[in-house]
């Protein structure tokens, strides 16, 4: 049994993906005017996908395991899809800018509620007195 349950672990997953999508989006700023460089992204929703889709049980540690499942549920992938500007750069900047602003939240959040369990933890170890 866990002291954290799955919250602690979860959030941590959460807090993960947020550091590696800002570095990502940290990455695409610097290489805004760098020939052929091509954005870069961080997908969760692909990994979540494949996860709903096909669900099999190990009942034994000898069997094949299915799951495919890493230490990061979420992977850096380069976008090909976009309108390249004159020199082979896909990075758009009001786009990265929006997505980093938009991750600071997340990541805030995230901070927030963890800063939260480990005080109502706290509360339980001095028995419950402010």
């Amino acid at each position: 049994m866990s002291l954290f349950g799955g919250t602690i672990s979860s959030l941590q997953n959460g807090l993960d993906y947020a550091t590696v999508k800002n570095q990502t989006i940290s990455n695409n700023v610097a290489n805004v005017d760098t020939a052929n460089y091509k954005a870069k992204d961080v997908t969760f929703k692909h990994t979540l996908d494949n996860q709903l889709q096909f669900q099999a049980k190990r009942t034994n540690e000898k069997h094949i395991n299915f799951s495919g499942h890493t230490n990061q549920p979420f992977q850096v992938t380069m976008n090909k899809n976009t309108q390249f500007n004159h020199n082979g750069n896909n990075v758009d900047i009001d786009k990265e800018m929006t997505e980093l602003a938009n991750n600071q939240i997340y990541y805030q959040a995230l901070v927030d509620r963890m800063n939260g369990k480990f005080n109502s933890l706290q509360r339980v170890i001095r028995g419950g007195g402010a």
